[in-house]
């Protein structure tokens, strides 16, 4: 997670432990949110909307967590529990059996919730390291967050952008790449691929990728900056 993402997520959390359910939504709203493409994001707008009594709109939010992670077990339980609420019954069973199912198979020798756990803790101190500027210990830890959370595509997006921060774009573009055949719409991981061609000096390879960036999201700003930036190069 960005360092962006994880201030932005932190403030809602303390929100949310305050009972302030809308204000955490204001820290976590659509635009944030769509921007930073996080499962946790998702989860908790969806908690949130769940304890305000907005069961559909809560349903939407752990569909966008589950997406982004699908092994994502609170995601699934919270789901199946809205809709129960929505009276929703034979979707809430199947969420339910979904939340069984994503448990998973063991991981480099640790069980599926224990890896998970662990992964997630590697990620925290891996944002420590990167605040503090270590961004190569911080590379450390979320590879060891990714091998523990395969699934966990966000953990994997930051650590190919804190491998372009490190300066092995070229590592970064095959992570980023690996995260794209498991899901292509992701369209911030497919921005960043752009980044990492771009830096690896593949100039025709980012024109290519933030070209297919601005078709499946048009009016991205940021993307339409960097294309503009890369058609001053000449192919």
């Amino acid at each position: 997670m960005s360092r962006g993402a994880s201030a932005l997520l932190e403030g809602a959390r303390e929100r949310f432990a305050n009972r302030d359910y809308y204000g955490a939504l204001l820290c976590l709203d659509d635009e944030a949110a769509g921007e930073h493409g996080w499962a946790d994001v998702f989860h908790l707008r969806g908690v949130c909307f769940s304890l305000l009594d907005r069961h559909a709109e809560a349903v939407a939010a752990f569909d966008r967590a589950i997406a982004i992670n699908p092994r994502y077990l609170e995601a699934h339980l919270h789901r199946a529990l809205a809709l129960t609420a929505l009276g929703r019954e034979a979707e809430a069973a199947a969420a339910f059996a979904a939340a069984r199912e994503s448990v998973g198979p063991d991981v480099a020798g640790l069980s599926a919730p224990i890896a998970a756990r662990l992964a997630n803790e590697h990620a925290k101190l891996g944002e420590l390291y990167a605040e503090a500027g270590a961004v190569q210990d911080a590379v450390r830890e979320y590879r060891r967050a990714s091998e523990l959370g395969p699934a966990y595509l966000d953990l994997r997006l930051r650590l190919a952008r804190l491998l372009m921060e490190s300066g092995n774009p070229l590592e970064a573009r095959d992570e980023l790449s690996a995260i794209l055949v498991t899901r292509p719409d992701w369209v911030e991981a497919r921005v960043q691929l752009g980044l990492a061609r771009h830096l690896a000096g593949d100039t025709a390879g980012a024109r290519e990728t933030w070209r297919r960036c601005l078709e499946d999201a048009p009016g991205l700003d940021r993307v339409a900056a960097y294309l503009a930036m890369v058609d001053r190069i000449p192919e």
